[in-house]
């Protein structure tokens, strides 16, 4: 079950953006915690010298840049999950043995499962406050699912390799005026029924543009392009009963008070859209760390929303049905969105009608690879349905 999240803002991603280090200060707001949690999450890491070089490329990275941008992002390598990787080879030196994954998540098997489990555990256990906890989390997370996937996982559709649908995904280049981001749980990160992956795999990682939470590289990158666009350019997709959700339309004729047509021709300042992509649970915690961070970067924590107005059925309820009428696949969401743009007669000759339909093609060719790869390992292909939509 995955909910959504829709943001406006006005930066370009890019693989050139200054990497956060452990040794360097970082220029942010100390408030957020990023640096701190990573020089503390640091410091319990390192207890023992790294000595061990395990090469796999030519900088004697374990991840390479070009590995960590392959997987659907275009920001640099997060540096707690190098260390956390580092830490991981060199357990497996001093116990002599491999480490294996398997299940969903590319979770850890055997032994060294369980040697490592209790390392972390300790790690977490010491660290100071929530925010170091969620960046050391999070970034185990993500660095068990690379390990995990290498070699098994395309890297850019997230299926296993023998039901890659790349070849039958076709790229389409998004409006100039618009950016998806797509704030993800690092729990959804790699999985191979997540639907988010969708949208890079046919309009490109600049403009949707992957942020896993917790990852602080990642998130400075999005709360930078917040900053810069300004909070009444800033709406987040999500049917939130407790914020002050408003329509499509409403937002962006409210939107710092411009007319719908000078956001339409302002390209130098497109409109971002963010999806939450998430189980319901880490969806809603993942807007409350949005709030928290609107309060540092606006000075209040309210963070605009927008519904629409109809939410169609997900070709991926088929496989994964939802418990609501207001609850959606990540990329179901964005298509509705696009169609709702696209009836505003000021959007209405741009195409994202064309947008929108690219999206659904591409959510029928995930269904029908991942249905495929249930018939041939002899599963359902049927989930019982919680909601009647």
């Amino acid at each position: 079950m995955l909910s959504t999240v829709g943001v406006f803002s006005f930066t370009k991603c890019s693989s050139s953006l200054s990497f956060l280090t452990f040794k360097n200060k970082i220029k942010m707001d100390s408030k957020l915690g990023f640096a701190r949690g990573l020089e503390v999450v640091r410091e319990s890491l390192s207890s023992s010298p790294w000595k061990e070089d395990y090469k796999a490329d030519n900088n004697g990275d374990i991840i390479s840049l070009e590995e960590w941008q392959g997987w659907g992002t275009c920001s640099p390598r997060p540096a707690m999950v190098m260390e956390i990787v580092e830490e991981m080879k060199k357990l497996e030196k001093d116990l002599d043995t491999q480490m294996s994954f398997g299940g969903m998540g590319a979770k850890l098997q055997g032994n060294f499962k369980v040697q490592e489990d209790k390392k972390h555990r300790a790690t977490y256990k010491a660290l100071g406050d929530s925010e170091q906890k969620q960046q050391f989390f999070s970034s185990r997370q993500v660095a068990c699912r690379v390990l995990g996937s290498r070699g098994y996982l395309c890297q850019k559709c997230w299926l296993a390799q023998e039901d890659c649908m790349c070849s039958k995904i076709k790229p389409s280049s998004l409006w100039p005026g618009m950016r998806f981001w797509l704030y993800m749980h690092p729990k959804d990160f790699l999985r191979q029924n997540n639907t988010g992956k969708v949208l890079w795999q046919i309009f490109g990682v600049e403009a949707a543009t992957l942020c896993i939470f917790g990852i602080p590289e990642q998130e400075e990158i999005m709360w930078d392009a917040f900053k810069l666009a300004g909070k009444s350019r800033v709406w987040c997709l999500y049917p939130d009963k407790n914020a002050s959700t408003k329509s499509v339309q409403d937002a962006l004729f409210s939107s710092a008070s411009e007319s719908l047509e000078k956001q339409k021709t302002d390209v130098d300042t497109p409109l971002h859209f963010v999806l939450l992509d998430g189980t319901w649970s880490n969806s809603a915690a993942m807007f409350s760390r949005l709030k928290e961070h609107a309060k540092i970067a606006w000075g209040e924590e309210e963070f605009p929303c927008i519904s629409l107005s109809e939410l169609g059925e997900s070709p991926m309820h088929k496989l994964r049905p939802q418990p609501s009428w207001d609850r959606t696949c990540t990329a179901a969401a964005a298509l509705g969105l696009l169609s709702e743009l696209h009836l505003l007669p000021e959007f209405s000759s741009i195409g994202l009608d064309k947008h929108a339909e690219a999206v659904e093609d591409g959510l029928e060719i995930l269904l029908k690879a991942l249905t495929g790869r249930r018939l041939r390992m002899g599963r359902s292909i049927t989930r019982t349905e919680k909601y009647k939509l």
